[in-house]
C-alpha cells in the first residue's frame, strides 16, 4: 500500500556512486575533475530510479574507458549539505584492472585527465574528506549490494 504522505515531498539527498579500481599494484584510480580541486574516486550521481550499481558503473565507463560489473560495496560515506546537497556515496570494489584508461576530451567529460595513484599519495593528491574515504573503503570488508532484498546482478 503506498501512503501519498511519503510521496509528497520525497527528501533531497544525491546518492553518488563511486568506483574504487586498482591497477596490479595496487594503486588506487582517480579522475581528476575540472570543476573542484584535487582527484576524485570516478563515479556521479544516480538518475532517480537507477540503481547505484549501474550508476557507478556507467559513470566508471564514462569517465575511463574502464568496464567493470559492480556488485559489492566498500564504503557508505554520508555528507551534510555544504554548497551541494546532502548526499550518500556508495563505493563500490571494482577490483583491479589492466585495461588502457580512455578520458574522453574535457568538453564532454569535465575531466581534466585519470590516473592511477599510489596508496601512499593519495592524501597528497585529493581533499582530506576523499582521501578518508577512499582509506576506509581500502580497509573495509566488501558487503553485497541488494536491490529488493535481492542481490545485484
Amino acid at each position: 500500500m503506498r501512503d501519498p504522505r511519503l510521496l509528497a515531498k520525497p527528501p533531497v539527498c544525491r546518492l553518488g556512486c563511486l568506483a574504487l579500481v586498482r591497477n596490479p599494484r595496487g594503486d588506487v584510480l582517480l579522475v581528476d575533475p575540472d570543476y573542484m580541486d584535487g582527484f576524485i574516486l570516478p563515479g556521479g550521481a544516480a538518475r532517480p530510479n537507477q540503481p547505484p550499481h549501474e550508476a557507478a558503473a556507467h559513470h566508471l565507463l564514462a569517465q575511463t574507458g574502464v568496464s567493470r560489473r559492480l556488485t559489492h560495496v566498500l564504503a557508505v560515506d554520508f555528507t551534510p549539505a555544504d554548497r551541494y546537497l546532502e548526499r550518500l556515496n556508495l563505493v563500490f570494489d571494482g577490483g583491479t584492472t589492466t585495461q588502457q584508461l580512455t578520458v574522453p576530451p574535457q568538453h564532454r567529460s569535465g575531466l581534466l585527465g585519470a590516473r592511477f595513484v599510489p596508496v601512499q599519495q593519495l592524501g597528497q593528491v585529493m581533499a582530506p574528506a576523499q582521501a578518508a574515504r577512499v582509506a576506509e573503503a581500502l580497509t573495509g570488508r566488501a558487503m553485497p549490494l541488494l536491490l529488493h532484498g535481492q542481490r545485484a546482478a
